[in-house]
């Protein structure tokens, strides 16, 4: 029995590989100074917004603890860059080809009568904010981090209230995304997790029940 297309399985491992990197990078990257602020500037002479307490990888930022934690940051920046943009062109390619060939409409725009073996409504409502709020929002606010790109296009950040602003939604953002992929796991545990991984990669299922 058909349960997801060819493009549906490509884009959803190239995400799921994406974002796994980007998660890794990222937590690299936000030990380098784990303190958020809200504004265009942020340093150590201020006062953050609040503070992550785990320890930094530089001494110079006050976590209140005795050491620090070795710098990882050049190879997570870069890894960090180089994966956002694959995801970018990954949910772009995904889009398009959601609206051409009406998959969001049959499948993630909420119906009085779904179809047996469906999401329901709150998966479906669910998947539309992560799909066109969460990941957008990621990438905005990623690009609104970038010195280079808000150079030329300063409303990137002005517009979420400056670059530690960006960094901030950046950090929150992630949280749900993360809260959202262990949810989304729980539920394909429950609805049978090696009938829904097989499905994921061979694009059929004997049973229908949504994950």
């Amino acid at each position: 029995m058909a349960r997801h297309s060819g493009t549906v399985r490509v884009t959803h491992w190239i995400t799921l590989a994406a974002f796994a990197a980007l998660l890794v990078s990222g937590v690299e990257i936000l030990i380098s100074h784990p303190r958020f602020y809200w504004g265009e500037t942020g340093n150590v002479e201020m006062a953050p917004l609040f503070a992550l307490p785990i320890p930094a990888s530089r001494g110079s930022v006050p976590t209140g603890y005795g050491f620090v934690l070795k710098d990882q940051n050049g190879w997570s920046r870069s890894l960090h860059f180089q994966t956002g943009w694959l995801l970018a062109f990954t949910g772009l390619a995904y889009t398009i080809w959601g609206f051409a060939a009406r998959h969001f409409r049959r499948n993630l725009v909420p119906s009085d009568r779904p179809e047996p073996g469906s999401y329901n409504t709150l998966q479906r409502l669910t998947y539309l904010i992560v799909i066109f709020g969460l990941f957008p929002l990621m990438f905005w606010t990623g690009l609104a981090m970038s010195p280079g790109f808000v150079a030329g296009f300063p409303f990137t950040a002005s517009l979420l209230g400056g670059q530690q602003s960006a960094r901030t939604i950046h950090f929150f953002a992630t949280v749900l995304l993360v809260l959202f992929l262990f949810v989304h796991v729980a539920k394909i545990w429950q609805a049978g997790f090696l009938a829904r991984t097989r499905a994921m990669i061979t694009g059929r299922a004997d049973r229908m029940e949504s994950a």
